[in-house]
């Protein structure tokens, strides 16, 4: 049985509306896409930026690891609690757009005054040092990425705006 997009017709064959009443070489094909994973294009941001001299944050969410980078030099690394299920920490490739020592954060279930050491990198998104919990290496936030106030102190003063951050599972 012939598809919907192919039928006879005289002497004619009609491909998706087109008559054709002569034998032609018809190549039909569908076109692939040799797509890259999400991870490969975060991979490969990463692998750039270890070959720089530049100073990047890699956050690793299955791990809830923070680790400041120096080019390919580790020069910090931390426990961290981002996201719950319900409220997850977004993978992406990002850069510190301001910071703050102290700021208030709002949201529809919460309302914390004097936030310390908040950077943020895309919108209400943001690294920053937490009183509120201990429970680092769990996800428990709102989506944000939670340090130790210590920690994120650290952070905050090494860092610049325009950092790079690769958030990744």
């Amino acid at each position: 049985m012939l598809s919907p997009l192919v039928k006879c017709w005289g002497s004619g064959l009609i491909i998706a509306g087109i008559c054709l009443t002569e034998l032609v070489e018809i190549n039909l094909f569908i076109p692939t896409v040799a797509a890259q994973t999400y991870q490969d294009t975060l991979n490969e941001k990463m692998a750039i930026l270890k070959k720089s001299d530049q100073r990047w944050i890699e956050i690793n969410l299955s791990a809830q690891r923070l680790i400041a980078w120096e080019g390919s030099k580790p020069v910090y690394a931390v426990i961290i609690s981002t996201g719950k299920k319900s409220t997850p920490t977004i993978p992406g490739i990002f850069s510190i757009q301001s910071k703050r020592r102290l700021d208030r954060m709002k949201g529809a279930d919460y309302d914390v005054d004097n936030v310390p050491y908040v950077q943020y990198y895309s919108g209400g998104y943001a690294i920053h040092g937490t009183y509120w919990h201990n429970k680092f290496g769990t996800p428990v936030s709102h989506g944000c990425i939670n340090l130790a106030i210590d920690h994120a102190k650290w952070l905050f003063d090494w860092s610049e705006t325009e950092t790079p951050l690769v958030i990744h599972p």
